[in-house]
């Protein structure tokens, strides 16, 4: 058999399950069920003893023989069969409530059966439900996913190691269970004809990595740990050096091939406002990022570039002198932020940084009147407008621009990949652009997810600013919590309350900021003490109304939502308290944590749970207890939740990796990374490497996360 063959070929296929296989799994050829790699591999020579067992999650192989048949009939056409098992030491009861029939003619009294499962207690007694059953030594093989019993002649497994694969209920009911995956896989590897190797040789001289074919085989049936983990190793290598293929030849092919345009200027707005208008010396790491950010906007290439600053870096400030130097060169910059919250503060923030210099800046967003947004649109248009903030409204069809120069987009992954192509596509030749997040990407992910773009990071916070306090504190602590908020307030300070839900919900056991306003307003009660509510469900003009309250000092407490998660900007505001805080993400608290901490004084966050939390929120409270640094947090994010779910990556299909992880395998994500650089800086145009050549050649319609724009 070839890798190519269609998979209906394969012995023990046949046209029902290439279908079924096609449809579940995506297996199509033989090349794909070649690389549907076991999850796990049973030693058989590693047995157990009923005696010995004490874990009810641990896989264990056990050696005995069967008694006492027993059916139960369940229901109609429905029955239980329970077995006897016994090894010398202990009985184990096996159970089956499929394939019944087969397996109770089939299965002998006397005869040597290792059977393979998780046993579990029931009824204070051992359990072990439709285990893998083999035959030690005798005629036959009972495949109990099926209710079949087969010879071992057909079934020479190679190594004792015994590849186990994920499998489906549909597959199940078309005979394709584990075992069935396994005769499949083993049939194909021992007719397998040639492989081509796909990394160049001295890579796999340099890492000494098995050759293709051999760790295509070894994944299946190795011989030894040893070897398992070499045919792991090369796959993974393999994987991680064609993803790194993708964006950094993407990453040549766009700084070669993509012209922008050149803003050779630093004119009178950008000196001026760097001059007079600067509120206080900026710091090292934002200097240096402008200056990378001004080499890009004059090198004739189109700018994409990733901002990374934790929250109150001055990622804002960076942005804004940014926007300058595109109207020094004569033209329009744009700011898109997720919300209108966000936007408005932005808008507001530019007006009193930029008055006197002579610009126009708008506010475009969904709330604006329509009559206002028509006129706003034509002044847009006619390039009478400089700066233009705004939401979602800004890639409405009929904003169009004279000349956008640069976009900035704040908060990029509230954004999606289409929603930000359409500001791009506002402009002929393309803009620059320039995404900024404060949650920080890990390192690994920057290495691959993010290969294509440009990455600068802001690692300063400003001068004054002092890291918050962070504790964590159970309802039985609410009192002295409360207390410790009335000494804030009466020390002149604001405070956030922060709650996961606007109403009760009966399907969640969470705090709700409907009764938690009721509950703060009885601690915190009128006219001493003013209480504030803002959440999703408010129209644009009444979160603006209080909002503007809580800014002028007006309430002494914000109960909100997730909706100040991003941007709200209170110097004066330094106790954030989070309820049910074990329900959000690590990114998630960070941000909100980040409302605090913004002025010169002590701030502290406050993480309110219930008494017993699961690991994940355990080690989530922990971290956030233990540190402020925004790339920590978003490396033990990373570990926690793994990449699918961070920056949304899992709904882009980015990290769609069959074996290699880039939490676990990180030295060889910096490997592979490394050994592409180096052959695209030796042999840009792969000329050397005709396989890779072919490779770029039929990748080259894939949707990389880089092209941001």
């Amino acid at each position: 058999m070839q890798p190519s063959d269609d998979i209906v070929y394969l012995k023990g296929v046949g046209p029902s399950r290439a279908k079924v296989l096609a449809a579940e799994l995506g297996i199509r050829t033989c090349g794909d069920l070649l690389q549907y790699f076991p999850f796990r591999h049973i030693d058989r020579s590693q047995q157990s003893t009923i005696a010995s067992l004490h874990d009810e999650n641990q896989y264990v192989v056990l050696r005995g023989t069967v008694s006492n048949m027993q059916t139960v009939s369940t229901g109609r056409y429905r029955e239980r069969l329970t077995v006897d098992f016994s090894d010398g030491t202990g009985t184990l009861q096996l159970v089956w409530f499929q394939g019944t029939k087969w397996v109770r003619e089939k299965l002998k009294p006397g005869v040597k059966y290792l059977i393979m499962g998780k046993p579990a207690i029931f009824n204070g007694q051992w359990q072990m439900t439709h285990p893998e059953l083999e035959v030690c030594s005798g005629e036959c093989v009972v495949d109990s996913t099926r209710g079949q019993v087969l010879p071992t002649t057909h079934y020479p497994l190679p190594t004792n190691f015994l590849p186990v694969y994920t499998t489906t209920e549909k597959m199940k009911q078309h005979g394709l269970g584990t075992r069935a995956m396994a005769r499949l896989t083993e049939t194909l590897v021992t007719s397998l004809g040639g492989i081509d190797e796909t990394l160049p040789k001295e890579v796999i001289s340099r890492y000494r990595l098995l050759g293709r074919r051999e760790a295509l085989i070894t994944i299946h049936y190795p011989d030894s740990m040893q070897q398992l983990d070499a045919a792991r190793t090369r796959l993974k290598f393999e994987e991680l050096f064609f993803m790194q293929l993708d964006y950094q030849w993407a990453h040549s092919e766009r700084q070669q091939h993509s012209a922008g345009r050149i803003f050779a200027s630093v004119g009178d707005y950008f000196n001026r406002f760097y001059n007079e208008k600067i509120p206080f010396p900026l710091t090292g790491a934002q200097k240096r990022v402008i200056k990378e950010i001004r080499e890009d906007m004059r090198s004739g290439h189109q700018m994409n570039r990733l901002l990374q600053g934790d929250v109150g870096s001055g990622k804002t400030l960076v942005a804004l002198m940014c926007m300058l130097l595109a109207v020094d060169n004569g033209s329009q910059a744009c700011l898109m932020a997720p919300t209108e919250i966000l936007a408005t503060q932005h808008y507001n923030t530019f007006l009193t940084m930029l008055d006197g210099l002579g610009l126009n800046v708008e506010l475009l967003i969904g709330s604006v009147r329509p009559a206002d947004k028509r006129t706003m649109k034509q002044r847009i248009a006619s390039g009478e407008t400089h700066i233009v903030i705004g939401t979602h409204a800004l890639i409405e069809d009929d904003v169009s621009f004279r000349d956008l120069g640069l976009v900035v987009i704040d908060e990029q992954h509230r954004f999606g990949v289409e929603q930000r192509s359409k500001l791009w596509a506002k402009a002929t030749p393309p803009p620059h652009v320039l995404v900024m997040t404060a949650t920080p990407i890990p390192r690994t992910l920057a290495m691959t997810v993010y290969g294509d773009l440009d990455c600068s990071v802001i690692d300063e916070l400003p001068p004054g600013r002092q890291p918050v306090r962070t504790y964590h504190r159970t309802e039985p602590n609410r009192p002295k919590v409360f207390a410790f908020l009335k000494q804030q307030i009466d020390a002149g300070r604001q405070v956030y309350v922060v709650y996961p839900l606007i109403h009760e919900s009966e399907k969640l056991d969470l705090k709700d900021l409907i009764d938690g306003l009721e509950m703060v307003q009885n601690y915190f009660p009128r006219p001493q003490y003013h209480v504030s509510m803002l959440h999703g469900g408010l129209t644009a003009e009444e979160k603006a109304f209080e909002m503007q309250r809580f800014k002028q000092g007006l309430t002494h407490i914000m109960v909100a939502t997730t909706v100040i998660e991003v941007g709200v900007d209170v110097p004066n505001a330094t106790v954030m308290v989070i309820e049910n805080a074990e329900h959000f993400g690590l990114s998630q608290l960070h941000q909100l944590r980040g409302r605090v901490g913004r002025g010169g004084g002590q701030s502290y966050c406050i993480l309110m749970t219930k008494d017993q939390l699961s690991y994940a929120s355990q080690e989530r409270i922990r971290t956030m207890c233990s540190t402020t640094d925004g790339f920590q947090i978003a490396e033990a994010d990373l570990r926690l939740r793994g990449p699918g779910d961070m920056q949304g990556l899992q709904q882009s299909g980015m990290l769609d990796l069959k074996i290699a992880s880039i939490v676990d395998d990180e030295p060889l994500v910096a490997a592979a990374r490394n050994e592409v650089r180096d052959l695209l800086a030796t042999d840009p145009t792969l000329a050397a490497h005709p396989m890779l050549q072919d490779y770029i050649r039929h990748s080259k319609n894939k949707m990389l996360w880089g092209k941001i724009s």
